[in-house]
């Protein structure tokens, strides 16, 4: 899977609106999901990869006691300066960082966690055994992933309503990006890249994704991701547009108010020797 620069630009107008409408949509719920799964850990340093604007960050800073210290990274710093904006219960310290080339020593934290990043590193191997690096013996690496595009309802729809438009030229970010990573073999292949010896553990998890409207999945969608990015580039490409489209699709689909979808992903869990 090719990942282009565009694919990660998470920039301009996108934080504010991947915040405001995709983070309560889609991210909440599994951040609460993966952060439960990783408190009784016992973790003390914490680091996140592709931390985006911090939903993750503040269901740690929550969960975790005010002794373990949480560094939060993402390539994109915008989507990191949201998260500061938002701000977390107690400190966290926040870093612009690549996950192929961690600024870290060896050894250096005991828990590594990552939700819905890895669809987006160009080289997974290569993620993976930086993360491994930076572990202690016997840390751990979780994280969660997108399942395949038709078991997530909301995203499925809005691809759907925009390919329609695009006929001729569809854009494919959704389902080649975050919607991309989900063959369990192939996950499996990446961690043993990375030096992860050990069979990981690769379980499924369904969880209700709501909206107010079919709006809010459409903007969230459309405006708030590097989707935008494609129909901005297509000739005749109006966001504007699209995201009506889409609205209409997702009405169609899941109804005109209080929309409910189903929505799949896997939470992956590696230990180092």
């Amino acid at each position: 899977m090719d990942i282009s620069a565009d694919d990660k630009a998470f920039a301009g107008a996108i934080p504010e609106v991947y915040e405001r409408y995709m983070v309560p949509l889609l991210f909440e719920p599994y951040a609460r999901d993966l952060a439960d799964r990783v408190a009784p850990l016992g973790a003390r340093r914490v680091l996140e990869l592709a931390a985006g604007t911090g939903v993750l960050t503040r269901r740690l800073a929550q969960l975790l006691d005010e002794t373990v210290s949480i560094v939060a990274t993402d390539l994109n710093p915008q989507m990191l300066e949201q998260g500061i904006a938002t701000g977390t219960r107690r400190p966290v310290e926040w870093r612009t960082a690549d996950a192929l080339a961690l600024p870290f020593a060896d050894q250096s934290f005991d828990l590594v966690v990552c939700q819905f990043g890895a669809m987006f590193f160009p080289d997974k191997g290569q993620a993976w055994a930086e993360a491994k690096r930076v572990l202690h013996p016997g840390g751990r690496l979780v994280f969660n992933v997108w399942d395949r595009i038709e078991r997530n309802g909301f995203a499925d729809a809005v691809q759907g309503a925009v390919t329609s438009l695009y006929d001729r030229d569809p854009p494919g970010f959704m389902a080649r990006v975050p919607h991309g990573y989900f063959d369990e073999a192939l996950i499996r292949l990446d961690l043993r890249r990375g030096g992860f010896e050990r069979e990981p553990t690769i379980e499924p998890v369904a969880l209700p994704t709501t909206a107010r409207s079919p709006r809010d999945p459409a903007v969230a969608i459309c405006q708030g991701t590097p989707l935008r990015h494609e129909i901005e580039a297509r000739e005749g490409g109006d966001v504007i547009r699209a995201t009506e489209a889409a609205t209409a699709a997702v009405a169609a689909r899941f109804g005109t108010s209080d929309v409910v979808a189903e929505s799949r992903a896997f939470f992956v869990a590696a230990r180092t020797d």
